[in-house]
């Protein structure tokens, strides 16, 4: 037993994969070669992509968000645990990024799921509302620019069913949001929408160890 989160060293993290990880083929391949990149760090761990599509099946989401798409492994991970019907609109501004994307979507049999939209997410997110989406969505993943988080935190509040599940990513920023000598403006922006998140009546929350920390908040 323990009353604190346990410290997960890299012999105790090979183990938690070792016994619990249901990585596809499709999604390894694609986090293989997302590994290789740059800008890898901006991709999810695969233990976090499980973990959403548990989340996607124990909701029985059907019509799901994504702002923030990269190279498609965690918009992968939530199509695959959609019913054939299921859709995920993707927000993203980078066509290099959402080529690989869509190959691995292509790949895994989803590409149909799939409606990316190549625009700055606040104008895709708008368009969703002036559509008459609102209250429609069931699942919404929050991983995109840092300083706009808070905006795409209240417009996919509006988006989401009364029931529906915000996932918002990075919540923890590699422990720079306890550190309060650090005043950059994505730091400052992560640590205020945290407390904002943390006494917000219309939400019910949980701030998860996962990863670089990912905030749960069901729509009330």
């Amino acid at each position: 037993m323990s009353d604190a989160t346990l410290n997960l060293t890299p012999k105790v993290y090979t183990y938690l994969q070792e016994v619990s990880l249901r990585e596809p083929e499709v999604l390894k391949q694609l986090r293989l070669q997302t590994h290789k990149m740059s800008m890898a760090q901006m991709q999810i761990s695969p233990e976090q992509g499980q973990f959403m599509r548990l989340l996607i099946e124990l909701i029985g989401a059907k019509k799901t968000l994504e702002i923030g798409v990269f190279t498609g492994y965690s918009a992968l991970a939530v199509a695959l645990s959609l019913p054939s019907d299921g859709k995920v609109v993707g927000c993203d501004i980078n066509g290099e990024w959402t080529k690989i994307a869509r190959k691995y979507w292509e790949m895994a049999g989803v590409a149909d799921k799939m409606d990316l939209r190549l625009a700055p997410a606040l104008e895709t997110l708008q368009s969703l509302l002036d559509e008459g989406q609102e209250n429609t969505f069931d699942f919404a993943f929050i991983d995109a620019d840092k300083v706009n988080y808070p905006h795409y935190y209240e417009m996919s509040l509006r988006l989401v069913r009364p029931g529906g599940l915000i996932a918002i990513d990075n919540v923890l920023w590699d422990g720079d949001v306890a550190d309060f000598s650090i005043t950059d403006a994505k730091t400052v922006v992560l640590r205020e929408l945290n407390a904002k998140l943390h006494t917000d009546e219309r939400i019910t929350i949980s701030m998860l160890p996962l990863g670089d920390g990912l905030t749960l908040a069901r729509k009330r």
